[in-house]
């Protein structure tokens, strides 16, 4: 499961010095006792660390098996030596199990084995164990809050992990589905242009010397082309570096799922009166503040407002989140600057409130009237 290495006190929430304490103390028990109680303890011991060890290192079913052993062997120590502390390493180790249902089981056998153990203390009446009451109860509270901590902890690493790797192969496969249309339009806008360009130049060669006005109904064919090709190729480039306000919902509803965050939306994202410019500074914007929204936030819900003016669109992201800190806080990290500079740009602007939550309000100006389209070259 882990590297050996890595088995010791590794985010438990515990200073290393206090699992140092853990190690010594099971040698206090039996240091004064005789020399075959000492033999015993100190095998016993050594045993338990090696299936501790083995544990963590171990995968499958290896690692109920020496899970279950050090339980054995807890119990051996706390009958013998009135020990009964070794259910702490067994309860951070069980943390790291993957499974749920093996988990679950491990932990209802841990719990009934320790409270099974107390119970036959109090009943013994065993002085030593007498004295050890305020521990022991401190090693109950670790033995019940310990697994569930640590199991949550990890799962909660392992599927920031997923989601991390989806993310990067969510963006591998839009560049690539990115490439192939890249590639059909340019075949397809192009690519006839070019054969039609070439094969009346070709045409026009051979008319030039015996009719040379058909000649020149070619050449007026060839300009034309050019022209219609090159106006095609200016509005595909102008369609690749443009992203839709519509599109960018579509995988920022992705991330937020993926991030269990409930999104709510407001406004149409089909934007009528805004220049393609300002609706693709727009878009990174909004992706900026998402992402902000589910690396720092911390929240539960995040609305996104869509309120269209005459003049300018006015987009409001908000979060229930933990909100942010400090009055400059609104230029400083987490691409806040980088919304300002590109919303300056467009001449847009931007305010941050934070209020039971963030919310973050970008304006842009919208236009009046739809500029006239280019026909020439």
């Amino acid at each position: 499961m882990q590297k050996w290495y890595q088995i010791f006190q590794k985010n438990t929430g515990l200073s290393p010095y206090v699992w140092v304490v853990f190690y010594i103390l099971p040698f206090y028990y039996f240091s004064s006792s005789s020399t075959s109680h000492i033999i015993l303890g100190t095998a016993i011991i050594l045993v338990f660390f090696a299936c501790y060890v083995l544990a963590f290192v171990s995968q499958g079913w290896l690692v109920y098996f020496w899970t279950s052993v050090q339980i054995v062997i807890s119990i051996t120590m706390t009958l013998l030596f009135s020990y009964m502390y070794f259910s702490i390493f067994i309860a951070y180790l069980m943390g790291n199990i993957k499974s749920k249902s093996a988990f679950t089981t491990l932990y209802i056998v841990l719990m009934v084995v320790t409270i099974g153990l107390i119970n036959y203390g109090f009943v013994s009446e065993n002085p030593v164990f007498i004295k050890q009451i305020p521990f022991i109860l401190l090693n109950l509270i670790g033995v019940i809050l310990l697994p569930i901590t640590n199991f949550n902890r990890n799962k909660s690493d392992r599927l920031q992990v997923q989601l991390e790797d989806a993310n990067k192969k969510i963006s591998e496969l839009i560049k690539l589905e990115e490439r192939h249309r890249i590639a059909r339009d340019l075949h397809d806008t192009l690519g006839q242009k070019l054969s039609l360009i070439g094969l009346k130049s070709d045409l026009a060669g051979k008319l030039m010397d015996q009719y040379p006005e058909r000649a020149r109904n070619e050449i007026n064919d060839v300009r034309l082309t050019a022209r219609s090709a090159l106006k095609e190729v200016r509005e595909m480039v102008t369609q690749m570096r443009g992203m839709r306000l519509e599109d960018e919902l579509l995988r920022i509803r992705q991330i937020l799922k993926a991030a269990h965050i409930e999104l709510t939306l407001e406004g149409d994202p089909k934007l009528k009166h805004t220049s393609l410019m300002n609706e693709n500074v727009l878009s990174m914007c909004m992706k900026e503040a998402v992402t902000n929204v589910v690396k720092h936030s911390g929240a539960t819900a995040c609305s996104i407002i869509i309120e269209p003016s005459r003049k300018e669109l006015t987009l409001r992201i908000q979060d229930n989140g933990t909100g942010v800190m400090g009055e400059n806080a609104v230029f400083r990290g987490h691409g806040l600057q980088g919304i300002k500079e590109r919303l300056e740009f467009v001449n847009g602007c931007m305010e941050l409130h934070s209020d039971e939550g963030t919310t973050l309000v970008i304006k842009v100006p919208n236009i009046t009237e739809k500029p006239n389209e280019e026909v020439g070259s």
